[in-house]
């Protein structure tokens, strides 16, 4: 699943119709269905940067501990998804309707040890990253955190 997930064909379709899709196949089945098959997807709730509108997304996590973990891959575009820059201004968000707080992950040493988490969870982040790269970012890593416990 991984390796059809990073063909170019399948990119274009996630970037462009999945993940626009996902968010309502996902509330439709109760968490249980999304474009990803097998992969776990949640539906992360901002408020538009600008708008303030609330804008839902697709995307791929996995806990660490307490936390959401989240990739702002957009798998490895040259810019960061819209989702990321609505998180900054504004990190309070929603995971799957439960309340929480976005951080980006900064310390190198705690990223490292992610990605090896997030790449066991969907080894297509490694081509992401590598794509990423060679146009000029890095994908960064979101912390998100029940309200309760920030």
């Amino acid at each position: 699943m991984s390796r059809l997930a990073t063909t170019r064909p399948v990119r274009f379709i996630s970037r462009h119709v999945g993940w626009k899709l996902d968010p309502m196949l996902l509330r439709l089945s109760g968490g249980r269905v999304a474009t990803t098959v097998v992969i776990p997807t949640a539906v992360v709730e901002t408020r538009g940067a600008r708008t303030g509108e609330l804008r839902r997304n697709a995307v791929i996590y996995f806990h660490d501990g307490d936390r959401v973990i989240v990739a702002a891959s957009h798998a490895g575009a040259a810019r960061h998804p819209a989702w990321f820059h609505n998180l900054l201004a504004d990190p309070e968000v929603t995971v799957n309707g439960i309340p929480m707080t976005a951080s980006v992950v900064t310390d190198g040493r705690e990223q490292r040890r992610l990605w090896s988490l997030a790449d066991r969870v969907f080894p297509g982040y490694v081509t992401y990253r590598r794509d990423a790269m060679h146009a000029g970012r890095s994908i960064p890593l979101v912390a998100l955190t029940s309200r309760g416990q920030a």
